[in-house]
């Protein structure tokens, strides 16, 4: 096992075998895909479900929205928790569609690193470029798989100088392709000596290994035809003269990447970047948290909200929380302090994740991503302990970019509608407002499509029609400051003024001259695009 960052704490071995993540691209490189083979490997599905396969067979176990089924897209995050050689794998499939964004910048702040996946013909794409933003906010060590390698696709060298170029980050290979496009036949495993070829008749099945001693070895020209295999030891040639070679530290300071080469659909590379994940990747990390940080060798147990999702299981209208915990190791019956409302909260059907399956959880341990069925008690945000008045910190909730009006199909379903509409506030898939002057509702969005995805869950979890029109007003902010001069700005603001789910106050603009006359006005009235989703 590799030295430990030298600052952090000896964690008991359940929690130090942890590895908590997050997969993190662009639409369509093949993320989703690469997750089933995750899963594949991990021995926890017999058969990789397909995302761009016909029928049944397309079914993937992380899409588990009737939408995602029927698009072949992730549109929600979700978690899978499943054994790999003797780790624990703890996975979060995010949506890679930016108009999903939001839900995937909350994800973040509950892994410990994240695993980018690059399309091969296509290379660093703007919402790639978008999340690593985020990740190198919270200096989260990133693990770089580039996908697609069967398909012809761009030079490795260019490929790589993309990455450092677009995202200011050293990239060190873990392996290197031989071949592109049709000729591409495998692998060779830097970091093992190893020569990995991929078998094109059947996807589900383990790469061949070949155990090589250094580049020079004979057994190399036994499997490699000769033109190819002379270009390859160019390259690695160039490779090793021009590229940095692995360093742990930096890795784990989010300021290096190692990159693999593969084929997910094929499942080729993907088990070489699962041990990767197992030996390289951080075990679980402090926790941001006022008024001291959490950390993960406390026997006290800790955990917050970082996703709510409705829903899950249509017959029931359940709402579960997705808990990040921070601290100490859960056991099924426990009571923990629910921080924000200062309640007990007696935890008697936490669940682990398959996707949407779900098996209850008898007891978990820091690092680990549980399930807690609820009844809208629990929040984005929410902190739960044993008893110490602590509270995560750092979850955040951005201003839509998109309002738009919200009514029933039906007028007299009005209270439904609200209902709805509240819930899905509380899972954070939009932002719902109640203006103070009028009736009905404006949503905000961050992407267009989450409006159709609205319209769609309303329908299909409501059994209540819903029609979208647009709103005079284009954006909005908090309203913060003191109690006097923000009921003095309320007074004179009226038809602007609206109040969001926890009946925050939020100002409604048109212009950014709205914006521009506050400020000016009202000096002591502070207008914020981000709310802290800490409470």
């Amino acid at each position: 096992m590799l030295d430990l960052a030298s600052n952090q704490p000896v964690l008991p071995p359940e929690i130090s075998r942890r590895r908590t993540f997050a997969i993190i691209s662009h639409p369509d490189a093949g993320k989703t895909t690469l997750t089933e083979k995750f899963l594949l490997y991990g021995g926890a599905i017999q058969m990789a479900g397909q995302v761009r396969a016909k029928g049944e067979a397309r079914r993937t176990r992380s899409d588990f929205m009737q939408m995602e089924k029927d698009r072949g897209i992730s549109v929600s995050a979700s978690a899978m928790s499943f054994d790999f050689d003797s780790h624990r794998f703890n996975l979060v499939d995010t949506p890679g569609h930016s108009d999903f964004s939001e839900d995937t910048y909350r994800t973040l702040t509950a892994v410990d690193a994240a695993v980018m996946v690059i399309d091969g013909a296509k290379g660093v794409e703007s919402q790639t470029q978008k999340l690593f933003e985020v990740c190198r906010l919270r200096d989260l060590p990133i693990l770089t798989f580039c996908n697609k390698m069967d398909r012809e696709s761009r030079d490795t060298f260019e490929i790589i100088d993309e990455i450092q170029e677009n995202l200011a980050i050293d990239v060190t290979p873990a392996s290197w392709p031989i071949g592109v496009g049709r000729d591409f036949m495998g692998c060779y495993d830097l970091i093992n000596d190893r020569l990995e070829l991929m078998d094109r008749a059947d996807r589900n099945k383990v790469a061949e290994s070949i155990e090589i001693n250094g580049l020079d070895d004979p057994k190399l020209a036994e499997h490699v035809p000769e033109a190819q295999l002379n270009q390859f030891l160019e390259e690695i040639e160039m490779a090793k003269e021009l590229l940095p070679s692995f360093n742990h530290q930096d890795f784990l300071d989010g300021t290096m990447t190692p990159i693999w080469f593969g084929s997910a659909i094929n499942s080729f590379g993907v088990q070489e970047l699962m041990q990767g994940i197992a030996d390289y990747g951080p075990q679980p990390q402090p926790q941001k948290a006022s008024p001291r940080a959490i950390s993960p060798d406390e026997s006290k147990v800790c955990g917050f909200v970082f996703k709510v999702q409705a829903n899950m299981d249509p017959k029931h209208r359940d709402r579960v929380a997705f808990v990040r915990l921070a601290s100490g190791h859960f056991k099924r019956g426990m009571k923990l302090t629910h921080v924000r409302t200062k309640k007990p909260m007696a935890i008697s059907n936490p669940v682990l994740f398959l996707a949407s399956d779900r098996e209850l959880a008898e007891e978990a341990w820091a690092g680990d991503i549980m399930g807690i069925p609820n009844h809208g008690q629990l929040r984005i945000g929410d902190t739960l302990t044993e008893g110490e008045m602590i509270r995560a910190t750092g979850i955040p909730s951005f201003a839509p970019e998109l309002l738009q009006n919200c009514r029933a199909g039906d007028p007299m379903k009005a209270k439904h509608l609200e209902k709805a509409l509240m819930q899905f506030a509380e899972e954070g898939a939009a932002k719902v407002f109640k203006p103070a002057f009028g009736s009905g509702f404006i949503v905000g969005v961050v992407g267009a499509l989450q409006f159709e995805v609205l319209a769609s869950r309303i329908e299909l979890e409501y059994g209540l029609p819903v029609r979208f029109e647009g709103s005079q007003f284009t954006s909005a902010r908090w309203v913060t400051g003191d109690k006097t001069a923000v009921d003095k700005f309320i007074e004179a603001n009226k038809q602007h003024i609206s109040y969001d789910n926890d009946g925050d106050v939020v100002f409604l603009t048109r212009l950014q001259w709205d914006i521009d006359r506050v400020a000016r006005d009202y000096p002591d009235v502070t207008l914020s695009a981000t709310k802290e989703m800490m409470v």
